[in-house]
């Protein structure tokens, strides 16, 4: 006999403000049953001393998490120089100090290797597979694993405030896979001191930006109530970078049951026509999401169909 879910079918995005102190599962995990939701997962872990933007989906969003994770996204961290850490922030133990404290214009000479394509080695204390095995478990039991470099992108990295000789604050966008700690040590090596980050907040995440989050503890005292559902983000937030294809109701009831769609009449054309070969597509009808779906060859087959 089938085991009973758990909570009711929620479905779309809520912009959490996660709090200082707390794991993104957690964080999920407490959103989850604020919402008495069936089924929740997040756009993108945020470390636990870090502060701001979690994306989290619910329901029939979780199949499109992959589009918030494969999208930009920008932090706003401060470093502390002077100190570099097991963790490569405040949480570890300092393995390293150097009394050199780098001034405004040696710092802004220095970002512009640290952006666009560039190769960065994760931070030992990371998520980071190594032989089938997370990284920062290795640390804490083995010591720190040797992790090769990868390549990242940076968009862009812009020094916001170095009024402070201990400290500077910093705002970066950048792409999949970039860790903030990471850059913190990297850049304070390349300064000829060391570093590491004090502070941490996520500030955007693909479409989405820190002003339309909700606070944790708003999220609590709102309960089931309907200002709380009233603050989720439809599931279609997250493709507006994919094209959209409207369906003809017998179409979508195809597309539902998994079968593909022959788009090859004359009467098709018009609506194909923009479409490049193998791409992805939003498909919809009367407005609703019905499935991610591949155009191949002039046929529509579905990827991942939504169940609304």
């Amino acid at each position: 006999m089938a085991r009973k879910r758990r909570g009711r079918p929620v479905h779309g995005w809520l912009l959490l403000d996660k709090p200082a102190g707390m794991s993104s599962a957690a964080a999920v995990a407490k959103a989850r049953r604020a919402l008495d939701a069936e089924k929740a997962g997040h756009g993108g872990t945020l470390d636990p001393l870090a502060t701001g933007l979690l994306p989290i989906a619910f329901g029939e969003a979780t199949k499109t998490v992959a589009y918030v994770m494969d999208g930009p996204k920008t932090y706003r961290f401060t470093i502390r120089w002077g100190e570099e850490r097991t963790t490569d922030d405040a949480e570890g133990e300092v393995t390293a100090t150097s009394p050199v404290r780098p001034g405004r214009e040696r710092i802004e000479a220095a970002l512009p290797e640290f952006t666009g394509r560039i190769l960065q080695v994760p931070p030992a204390y990371s998520a980071i597979k190594v032989d089938g095995q997370r990284a920062y478990d290795l640390a804490r039991e083995e010591g720190a694993p040797e992790l090769t470099a990868r390549p990242i992108e940076i968009v862009s990295f812009r020094l916001l405030d170095a009024s402070d000789l201990d400290h500077a604050v910093f705002e970066v966008t950048s792409g999949k896979g970039a860790y903030m700690r990471s850059l913190a040590r990297d850049l304070a090596r390349r300064l000829g001191t060391v570093g590491h980050v004090a502070a941490l907040r996520r500030v955007a995440v693909g479409p989405f930006h820190e002003n339309q989050a909700i606070s944790l503890e708003r999220l609590q005292a709102l309960g089931h109530s309907a200002p709380a559902f009233e603050a989720l983000h439809p599931i279609e937030t997250v493709l507006d970078d994919i094209p959209a294809l409207a369906l003809s109701g017998e179409e979508a009831d195809r597309l539902r049951r998994g079968q593909p769609i022959a788009l090859i009449k004359r009467s098709d054309l018009a609506r194909v026509e923009r479409l490049q070969d193998g791409a992805t597509v939003f498909a919809t009808c009367a407005g609703r999401p019905v499935a991610l779906a591949r155009y191949q060859a002039g046929s529509l087959k579905p990827v991942r169909v939504l169940n609304l």
